[in-house]
């Protein structure tokens, strides 16, 4: 007889800095600026600010919004709120008063906490979400109850911590609010049991082998995926160092990277490719680097090779979305190469994750051959529980117990994935799918062009027709004519943009991302392009 299902237990995201605190506690665990704390020191200020979290209303279950830039206060708020059993509900400090405002409400959030200048923000939350009793500022600030520091004291004032709060699997942890590029941004529920899995996961493919004695640099907000990253390294004891701003300074990343002997780090390709074609990474020894770990679009086979070439064979590429929490395929430095015919594989975001079933669907449901192009759909123990709130939104993400990302792409026949371009981004030309990825790579291959981004506009006679609009190398001078020159030959003529625009840069959203909606808006704007066929 099969038992009756029972709660499942499990451990409480907290205990990953609450466990190294206690075998290293006098080892660093967080280098900002001109200081350093040790992962004891970090333990004993989140224990004193859940105590008073829990002494000012904030329980389990409650979510708590937090709009700050990196600093210890958002690392050590992150571990308080677990502590306690709330659920963690970071923004990207670059949101605007109007998206922070609604996130807050759409969360039904009870706290906020919220860096000294961003007041506007704050207002736009105490207006906008009826469940707020309490905010808290980093950083002096009229509109806040309670400053960071102050709750940590009150907290040392009432003495010896509670336990930390029991969970069970399916208790919500975090709500990863999408970036909203297809619409308004929805909070995908990240569980205390599937975060386990995903700080393993992270462990065994992306940085193996990681220890007390490895550093990991901070060049992206840990609101999203650079967050989820450093739980890997507080799970380890592996110190995090944080840029002085939030701005990316590339010769203090490097300066950073010699001094701590850093081991790995997250970020994105923008970043990736700042960072390895700046002069300042011909200055600094970065020999200690072993896992740059690159996600969120895929890396153009130029950059790849310069940095490769700049850094050195210590680039890790995954696929991911915040609803898989970045568990869908990786590839890793052993199969990184300079030379083409070494690498073998060029256009692949790598293989499935461990325990993770990634395959390709057709719009029926049916998973594809080899070589076919579908939606890139994945199971497994990484996918988070849902959308909060939005039954609708999980009916169109979910068949058959998969996900649907959204993505196109095929598998070769080892498995290996290759990204085709999001669905939302294919246009129809002449009857004919085009897919801009494929476009983009081809055009990238022309030595004066920096970035490119390809979209489908209106078109009377086919329907739709590519555009390209793309930012020239400093330096380097190019024209339509001379994209055109290039492209010819290597692609079917359906495939070609009928028109492509120089621009001084590609507009960016806060994760590093390219919008292509925002591009087509903005060619709307300056006339360039018709909003209807």
């Amino acid at each position: 007889m099969i038992p009756a299902p029972m709660s499942r237990r499990v451990m409480n995201l907290a205990d990953l800095l609450h466990g190294t605190a206690r075998r290293l506690a006098d080892r660093p665990g967080l280098v900002w600026r001109d200081r350093t704390w040790t992962w004891g020191e970090m333990a004993a200020r989140v224990d004193a600010a859940a105590v008073a979290l829990r002494a000012r209303g904030i329980g389990k279950g409650d979510r708590v919004v937090c709009q700050a830039r990196n600093g210890n206060a958002m690392f050590e708020a992150m571990f308080a709120v677990w502590t306690i059993g709330a659920i963690w509900v970071p923004t990207n400090f670059r949101n605007t008063h109007q998206e922070v405002a609604y996130i807050a409400a759409a969360a039904r959030a009870k706290a906020l906490i919220c860096e000294a200048i961003f007041e506007g923000h704050a207002a736009a939350v105490a207006e906008s979400d009826p469940d707020l009793a309490l905010t808290i500022s980093i950083g002096e600030a009229a509109f806040a109850a309670v400053d960071w520091e102050e709750l940590i004291a009150e907290g040392e004032r009432h003495g010896s911590p509670g336990p930390v709060a029991a969970v069970d699997y399916d208790d919500p942890c975090w709500f990863f609010f999408t970036s909203g590029t297809t619409g308004r941004p929805k909070a995908a529920v990240l569980t205390h049991g599937q975060m386990g899995f995903v700080v393993t996961n992270h462990l065994a493919d992306l940085v193996p082998g990681t220890t007390e004695h490895d550093a990991s640099l901070v060049v992206a907000p840990l609101s999203h995926g650079a967050g989820i990253h450093q739980l890997t390294q507080v799970a380890r004891g592996a110190r995090t160092i944080l840029l002085s701003s939030e701005r990316l300074d590339c010769e203090e990343a490097f300066r950073l990277i010699e001094e701590h002997r850093v081991t790995n780090m997250f970020t994105v390709p923008t970043i990736l490719t700042m960072l390895a074609g700046h002069e300042a990474a011909d200055r600094h020894d970065h020999t200690s680097l072993k896992h740059v770990i690159y996600a969120g679009s895929p890396m153009y086979r130029a950059d790849q090779q310069m940095a490769l070439t700049r850094l050195g064979k210590c680039i890790v590429q995954y696929f991911g979305l915040g609803e898989v929490t970045g568990n869908i395929t990786v590839f890793p430095t052993r199969e990184h190469d300079i030379d083409d015919a070494v690498q073998g594989r060029i256009g692949t975001c790598g293989f499935p994750r461990t325990a993770m079933d990634v395959r390709i669907l057709d719009e029926a449901g049916l998973e594809l051959a080899p070589f076919q192009t579908g939606e890139i759909c994945v199971a497994g123990p990484a996918v988070f529980a849902g959308y909060f709130d939005n039954p609708e939104a999980n009916a169109k993400s979910f068949r058959n117990g998969f996900f649907r990302t959204g993505d196109l792409g095929h598998k070769d026949k080892e498995g290996y994935v290759y990204i085709t371009g999001r669905a939302s981004d294919m246009y129809i030309s002449g009857g004919s799918n085009v897919y801009p990825r494929e476009i983009e790579e081809v055009i990238l291959t022309h030595p004066a062009v920096a970035e490119v981004a390809v979209l489908g506009v209106p078109d009377r006679r086919w329907g739709e027709a590519g555009v390209a609009v793309l930012v020239e190398r400093p330096g380097a001078s190019v024209a339509e004519g001379d994209i055109l020159r290039h492209l010819d030959g290597k692609l079917s003529r359906y495939k070609m943009p009928r028109q492509v625009f120089v621009w001084e840069e590609l507009p960016k959203s806060g994760y590093g991302k390219v919008p292509k909606k925002l591009i087509r808006e903005m060619l709307i704007e300056r006339g360039e392009v018709a909003a209807e066929g």
